[in-house]
Protein backbone atom coordinates (compact mmCIF):
# COMPACT_ATOMS: atom_id res chain seq x y z
CA UNK A 1 0.00 0.00 0.00
CA UNK A 2 2.71 2.41 0.55
CA UNK A 3 3.78 1.75 -2.81
CA UNK A 4 1.08 3.38 -4.58
CA UNK A 5 1.58 6.36 -1.80
CA UNK A 6 5.35 6.95 -3.20
CA UNK A 7 3.83 6.88 -7.40
CA UNK A 8 1.25 8.93 -6.34
CA UNK A 9 2.42 12.61 -6.73
CA UNK A 10 4.64 11.30 -10.39
CA UNK A 11 1.03 10.43 -11.34
CA UNK A 12 0.23 13.36 -10.53
CA UNK A 13 2.96 15.08 -11.84
CA UNK A 14 2.46 13.63 -15.21
CA UNK A 15 -1.00 14.26 -15.62
CA UNK A 16 -0.24 18.00 -15.59
CA UNK A 17 3.05 17.83 -18.07
CA UNK A 18 0.58 15.83 -20.23
CA UNK A 19 -2.20 18.83 -20.05
CA UNK A 20 0.72 21.11 -20.26
CA UNK A 21 1.98 19.90 -23.55
CA UNK A 22 -1.68 19.46 -24.73
CA UNK A 23 -2.60 23.19 -24.08
CA UNK A 24 0.76 24.12 -25.83
CA UNK A 25 0.34 21.90 -29.25
CA UNK A 26 -3.23 22.29 -29.94
CA UNK A 27 -3.56 25.25 -32.47
CA UNK A 28 -5.41 28.10 -31.05
CA UNK A 29 -5.35 31.78 -31.08
CA UNK A 30 -4.83 33.84 -28.33
CA UNK A 31 -5.68 36.86 -29.79
CA UNK A 32 -9.60 35.78 -31.23
CA UNK A 33 -12.20 36.85 -29.37
CA UNK A 34 -15.27 35.00 -29.31
CA UNK A 35 -18.50 36.23 -30.50
CA UNK A 36 -22.12 36.18 -29.15
CA UNK A 37 -23.51 36.89 -32.10
CA UNK A 38 -22.20 34.15 -34.28
CA UNK A 39 -25.79 32.26 -35.94
CA UNK A 40 -27.45 35.12 -34.56
CA UNK A 41 -29.73 37.53 -36.51
CA UNK A 42 -27.97 40.74 -37.18
CA UNK A 43 -28.89 43.62 -34.86
CA UNK A 44 -31.28 46.48 -36.23
CA UNK A 45 -30.67 49.92 -36.06
CA UNK A 46 -31.06 53.07 -37.86
CA UNK A 47 -28.71 55.83 -38.80
CA UNK A 48 -27.12 58.46 -41.00
CA UNK A 49 -25.57 57.40 -44.46
CA UNK A 50 -22.50 59.14 -45.35
CA UNK A 51 -22.52 59.36 -49.09
CA UNK A 52 -26.69 59.99 -48.96
CA UNK A 53 -29.14 62.09 -47.79
CA UNK A 54 -31.59 59.87 -46.58
CA UNK A 55 -31.22 57.17 -43.33
CA UNK A 56 -29.55 54.03 -43.39
CA UNK A 57 -31.60 51.48 -42.37
CA UNK A 58 -30.53 47.84 -41.90
CA UNK A 59 -33.34 45.84 -42.82
CA UNK A 60 -33.11 46.69 -46.19
CA UNK A 61 -29.45 46.78 -46.64
CA UNK A 62 -29.39 42.80 -45.36
CA UNK A 63 -30.56 39.70 -47.02
CA UNK A 64 -30.10 40.12 -51.26
CA UNK A 65 -26.69 38.74 -50.71
CA UNK A 66 -23.74 37.58 -48.73
CA UNK A 67 -22.99 40.63 -46.77
CA UNK A 68 -19.60 41.92 -45.39
CA UNK A 69 -19.67 44.54 -42.63
CA UNK A 70 -16.81 46.38 -41.84
CA UNK A 71 -16.06 48.81 -39.01
CA UNK A 72 -13.76 51.20 -39.82
CA UNK A 73 -12.64 55.15 -39.79
CA UNK A 74 -10.22 57.28 -41.37
CA UNK A 75 -8.03 57.65 -38.42
CA UNK A 76 -6.97 54.16 -38.04
CA UNK A 77 -4.10 52.45 -39.36
CA UNK A 78 -5.10 49.14 -39.54
CA UNK A 79 -7.88 50.20 -41.41
CA UNK A 80 -5.77 51.86 -43.92
CA UNK A 81 -4.14 48.59 -44.40
CA UNK A 82 -6.52 46.16 -45.02
CA UNK A 83 -7.89 48.76 -47.78
CA UNK A 84 -6.56 47.26 -50.39
CA UNK A 85 -8.45 44.07 -49.55
CA UNK A 86 -11.71 45.14 -49.14
CA UNK A 87 -11.28 46.58 -52.19
CA UNK A 88 -10.27 43.40 -53.88
CA UNK A 89 -13.27 42.22 -52.49
CA UNK A 90 -15.63 44.90 -53.94
CA UNK A 91 -14.84 43.34 -56.98
CA UNK A 92 -16.88 39.96 -56.36
CA UNK A 93 -19.96 40.60 -57.68
CA UNK A 94 -21.41 37.67 -55.13
CA UNK A 95 -21.26 40.01 -52.16
CA UNK A 96 -22.36 43.25 -50.93
CA UNK A 97 -20.31 45.29 -48.61
CA UNK A 98 -21.41 47.80 -45.72
CA UNK A 99 -19.09 50.27 -43.99
CA UNK A 100 -19.99 50.91 -40.50
CA UNK A 101 -17.44 54.40 -40.29
CA UNK A 102 -17.30 54.41 -36.49
CA UNK A 103 -16.71 57.33 -34.04
CA UNK A 104 -15.43 59.55 -36.90
CA UNK A 105 -15.59 62.90 -38.76
CA UNK A 106 -18.06 62.70 -41.94
CA UNK A 107 -15.73 64.42 -43.43
CA UNK A 108 -12.29 63.35 -43.54
CA UNK A 109 -14.30 59.47 -44.58
CA UNK A 110 -15.58 60.92 -46.92
CA UNK A 111 -12.50 62.56 -47.90
CA UNK A 112 -10.11 59.64 -46.96
CA UNK A 113 -12.64 57.17 -49.13
CA UNK A 114 -12.65 59.79 -52.33
CA UNK A 115 -8.55 59.49 -51.83
CA UNK A 116 -8.55 55.47 -51.03
CA UNK A 117 -11.35 54.46 -53.03
CA UNK A 118 -14.78 53.07 -51.88
CA UNK A 119 -15.05 49.56 -51.95
CA UNK A 120 -18.83 49.77 -50.02
CA UNK A 121 -22.07 49.34 -51.63
CA UNK A 122 -23.06 52.18 -48.32
CA UNK A 123 -21.82 53.17 -45.02
CA UNK A 124 -23.91 54.08 -42.00
CA UNK A 125 -22.44 56.51 -39.67
CA UNK A 126 -21.71 55.39 -36.07
CA UNK A 127 -20.74 58.60 -34.48
CA UNK A 128 -21.45 57.65 -30.82
CA UNK A 129 -20.30 53.69 -30.88
CA UNK A 130 -23.48 52.27 -30.21
CA UNK A 131 -24.06 50.22 -32.89
CA UNK A 132 -20.13 48.74 -32.60
CA UNK A 133 -21.51 48.11 -29.03
CA UNK A 134 -24.65 46.19 -30.65
CA UNK A 135 -22.45 44.07 -32.90
CA UNK A 136 -19.87 43.43 -29.94
CA UNK A 137 -17.31 45.28 -31.45
CA UNK A 138 -14.44 45.31 -29.38
CA UNK A 139 -11.90 47.57 -31.57
CA UNK A 140 -11.77 48.49 -35.09
CA UNK A 141 -11.21 46.97 -37.68
CA UNK A 142 -13.08 44.33 -37.23
CA UNK A 143 -15.52 42.23 -40.14
CA UNK A 144 -19.02 40.29 -39.75
CA UNK A 145 -20.26 37.78 -42.82
CA UNK A 146 -23.68 38.36 -42.78
CA UNK A 147 -25.88 35.34 -44.84
CA UNK A 148 -29.08 35.72 -47.20
CA UNK A 149 -31.30 34.86 -44.12
CA UNK A 150 -29.62 37.95 -42.15
CA UNK A 151 -27.55 35.42 -40.01
CA UNK A 152 -24.06 36.46 -38.88
CA UNK A 153 -21.76 33.61 -40.04
CA UNK A 154 -18.52 34.74 -38.96
CA UNK A 155 -16.41 37.35 -37.78
CA UNK A 156 -12.79 38.78 -38.35
CA UNK A 157 -11.23 40.99 -35.99
CA UNK A 158 -8.22 43.15 -36.74
CA UNK A 159 -7.25 43.78 -40.21
CA UNK A 160 -8.44 41.25 -43.42
CA UNK A 161 -4.73 40.52 -44.51
CA UNK A 162 -4.02 38.01 -48.06
CA UNK A 163 -4.87 35.19 -45.17
CA UNK A 164 -7.94 36.33 -43.78
CA UNK A 165 -8.92 37.16 -47.46
CA UNK A 166 -8.71 33.51 -48.06
CA UNK A 167 -10.88 32.74 -45.22
CA UNK A 168 -13.20 35.02 -46.38
CA UNK A 169 -13.78 33.83 -49.71
CA UNK A 170 -13.50 30.24 -48.45
CA UNK A 171 -16.92 31.28 -45.97
CA UNK A 172 -18.33 32.79 -48.39
CA UNK A 173 -17.90 30.23 -51.63
CA UNK A 174 -19.20 27.50 -49.02
CA UNK A 175 -22.34 30.19 -48.52
CA UNK A 176 -23.24 30.88 -52.02
CA UNK A 177 -23.64 27.68 -53.76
Amino acid sequence: MKKIFLFFPFIIFFIFVIIFFYFLIIDRNPSEIPSALIQKSVPVFTTSSLFEKNEFISTREFGEKITLVNFFASWCTPCRIEHSYLQRLSEDKKIKIIGINYKDDPQLAIEWLEEKGNPYNNVAVDSNGQIAINWGVYGIPETFIVNTNKIILHRIVGPITEKKLDELYSIINKNTQ
